[in-house]
């Protein structure tokens, strides 16, 4: 019989995956001129948001305990500013390749997570405060970026119905 933590990393994995696969065939559906057009004038384009998520989940890894980042070179334009804020970008193809592997990394990372390894703390919280809030762990990392996904999704999802 499975245990809870295990039904619980079960969940939050499949919620992750699910929104992740839906996300990969939107990016995939965008033409490059979809992918530079505003979702809604004057916000944020999908080539944004592609190299977002690469930097977002290029960050997990460390914040899980997992791994070095790769893709540092990514924060400026898509984490720290705004869309348009930032000139010079990679091209659309290499933040295809980036996202590719971001994803590739940190889902082939969790895989060798046990499930009551989801439940220790994360890297950005401290040992004093995780005794305090034992909810601030890899699982809520988890569960926080599934939603991310999904909240993204959802502007995506206008992009391509445009």
């Amino acid at each position: 019989m499975i245990n809870q933590q295990e039904l619980f990393t079960q969940m939050a994995m499949q919620a992750w995956e699910t929104n992740l696969k839906r996300m990969n065939d939107t990016f995939a559906s965008l033409t490059d001129e979809q992918m530079m057009a505003d979702i809604v004038p004057g916000r944020n384009r999908p080539l944004y948001l592609l190299g977002h998520m690469a930097a977002v989940h290029d960050r997990m890894l460390p914040l899980l305990g997992l791994g070095e980042r790769k893709m540092e070179h990514l924060d400026n334009a898509f984490l720290i500013n705004p869309d348009k804020a930032v000139v010079e970008l990679p091209s659309i193809a290499e933040l295809r390749a980036h996202y590719a592997e971001a994803n590739e990394s940190i889902n082939r990372q969790m895989g060798l997570l046990r499930g009551d390894e989801w439940f220790e703390k994360h890297t950005s919280v401290s040992e004093e405060d995780f005794a305090k809030e034992p909810h601030r762990n890899k699982l809520s990392i988890l569960n926080s970026r599934a939603h991310h996904v999904s909240y993204h999704l959802g502007q995506l999802m206008m992009a391509k119905n445009k």
